[in-house]
């Protein structure tokens, strides 16, 4: 669920210079399509440079990487710092501050990095660089992606001698688009030279005839996951592709100035003031090829699946909501739980309190309103903010060792907001209820303090069963607490024989092809209801020092497609996985549960 950002300038710095009052203009879009996309990934942050046109012992790539939650800012305050120290000549003069400091370009690639492999350090951090002597074949790549064929893809690299130092799926991506852009660039060397002489003559038409779609095109055939990547070359084209099942989002922006990407629409529409209608999704499958000269044209890479997933995640809950088609999904999402929602109550709007749990939830809850006032003809209901987030950290994205200890202080209540002395329901919607850390550790014990009567916990999305593998950090199936609780329910029935069938049926297709292996997960889910798992899961997250009845309600799979048409991917709900990678992922992740292994999947 990473962000990304690339900017590509179309007029030369003094355009800018002239126009805006600054050569700066890219570099402060950049500023705030990277700000604008924090809630991406809070584990660090980098930006690249291309610079065209530098004479021969210039640099002409800077890049600068950064960890931790205010990565951004970091990488910033150091460019303006580097700025701050040149004098107003060098400042005001586009020619010498392209020359003379490290950030001035035509090119900007940002990243902000929301790790799913478990693996951390600065060497994991976007934009990625691939150095060679020669600029065409000097690459720079950042994306929002995973891979689930990393084996298969590092086998495949060292067969053609490759020795790649790392099995992250980012370094093989590196290595795998960079192998095929040597190989498209040696091929436009043996075609020109035949009738040219001249090597600058030569690497000049190389560079104009390079055929970028091609070695993407190449590389992209080996993959298995879902992607949005961004690249930039060393002598000036630049690229960003998707996968052709649309797993992951990425929307673009064009005009006589600009070529503008990023991960989310709004962010472009607020960081160059444009509407929505001219901010554009790219196709999936589809590559936008910026060349030096700056021509834009698209190349499908892949043909679009005739089955897009895109995913319903990116909805509910990990992009921003100001986009205008997620806000209204997300009011669906709530509307919709309006029926169950009145059932655990029973009817009794007078004597209940509507809430919702901060920050992402708030739109749902607007939506679950609206539909407990249609479904009660307009019947006056209660709302109130009772709980307040003190901390601004998602747990949900922070990495295992902290999420825990923040669970119990994320979170306060509003004293008073509801009768005490067991007078009223209590009814907040979250977007999810994934790992339910949260809940036990924290949530239901302070709404337990206003003393009411029950508490009904919703949530707007289904409930989260099988491991992601595409981008959200949901890899090891015991974290999932819908998962704990069908496991109970078994063990509870006398049916553990189910457990250890799906073990046996998992264990026996671990060595087979991707493509053949069939998710048994599933069959541990068959034998029980959506409710009788949300019972369990209650039951499961409920505090002992809780005095009080609480209830689970989730969305439904039929809501969530009715609220989100245009979003099908609901694999972690579901186990419908969009490729044959997260078949095997899933397999491997139940056989590390049930053989006690602790370990992320990639």
């Amino acid at each position: 669920m990473c962000g990304i950002a690339m900017i590509r300038l179309l007029k030369p710095l003094n355009y800018y210079q002239e126009k805006y009052g600054t050569w700066q203009y890219g570099l402060q879009k950049m500023y705030l399509l990277m700000e604008k996309q924090h809630n991406r990934g809070q584990e660090g942050a980098g930006l690249a440079t291309v610079k065209l046109d530098m004479p021969p012992g210039e640099e002409y790539i800077w890049r600068d990487r950064v960890e931790g939650k205010n990565a951004i800012q970091e990488i910033f305050a150091t460019i303006n710092k580097k700025m701050s120290n040149v004098s107003h000549e060098v400042l005001s003069n586009t020619e010498k501050a392209k020359l003379e400091l490290p950030f001035a370009g035509e090119l900007y690639l940002g990243h902000l990095r929301y790790s799913t492999t478990g693996k951390s350090g600065l060497s994991y951090v976007h934009p990625f660089l691939r150095r060679h002597n020669w600029k065409n074949r000097t690459m720079v790549l950042a994306g929002n992606f995973n891979l689930t064929n990393v084996e298969e893809i590092f086998e495949h690299l060292t067969l053609k001698g490759q020795h790649p130092r790392d099995k992250g799926d980012t370094f093989l991506m590196l290595e795998s688009l960079g192998f095929q852009l040597d190989r498209e660039v040696q091929k436009e060397y043996n075609k020109i030279r035949q009738r040219y002489t001249n090597d600058l003559v030569i690497t000049k038409k190389i560079e104009d005839n390079l055929d970028i779609a091609s070695f993407i095109r190449k590389s992209e055939k080996t993959w298995d996951g879902g992607y949005a990547i961004c690249g930039m070359l060393g002598h000036g084209d630049s690229f960003v592709f998707r996968d052709h099942k649309g797993i992951r989002p990425v929307y673009y922006f064009i005009n006589d100035e600009t070529v503008v990407t990023a991960s989310e629409r709004p962010v472009i529409q607020t960081a160059m003031n444009v509407k929505e209608e001219e901010v554009h999704e790219l196709k999936p499958g589809e590559a936008m090829i910026i060349k030096k000269d700056g021509t834009v044209k698209f190349e499908t890479i892949r043909p679009e699946s005739l089955n897009l997933t895109k995913c319903s995640f990116e909805r509910i809950y990990f992009s921003r909501g100001s986009d205008i088609d997620i806000y209204k999904e997300r009011k669906r999402l709530g509307e919709t739980l309006a029926q169950p929602i009145l059932k655990a109550i029973n009817n009794d709007i007078e004597n209940t309190v509507f809430s919702f749990i901060p920050n992402t939830a708030e739109v749902a809850f607007y939506g679950m309103t609206d539909g407990i006032k249609k479904a009660t003809n307009n019947a006056p209901i209660r709302v109130e903010k009772v709980l307040i987030k003190d901390i601004k950290l998602r747990t949900f994205i922070s990495t295992n060792n902290e999420r825990n200890d923040l669970a119990t202080h994320v979170y306060d209540v509003t004293y008073g907001s509801i009768r005490r002395a067991k007078v009223d329901n209590l009814v907040a919607i979250d977007d999810s209820i994934v790992r339910g850390t949260t809940l036990k550790q924290s949530i239901l014990k302070i709404l337990n303090r206003l003393e009411p009567k029950k508490i009904v916990i919703v949530s707007s999305s289904p409930q989260v069963r099988y491991p992601d593998y595409y981008g959200i950090d949901m890899a090891r199936m015991n974290e999932f607490c819908a998962f704990r609780a069908a496991i109970e329910l078994l063990k509870n029935t006398g049916r553990q024989s189910i457990i250890d069938e799906v073990y046996s049926k998992s264990k026996a297709q671990e060595n087979l092809p991707k493509e053949e292996i069939i998710n048994y997960v599933t069959e541990i889910y068959k034998p029980f209801t959506q409710d009788e798992i949300s019972v369990q899961i209650a039951h499961m997250l409920t505090p002992t020092d809780v005095d009080c009845p609480v209830e689970l309600v989730y969305q439904t799979i039929d809501g969530l497609h009715a609220a989100c048409p245009n979003h099908t991917g609901d694999w972690y709900f579901t186990g419908n996985y969009p490729t044959a990678g997260g078949n095997r992922l899933v397999n491997k992740a139940f056989i590390n549960y049930y053989e006690g292994i602790d370990s992320i999947l990639n």
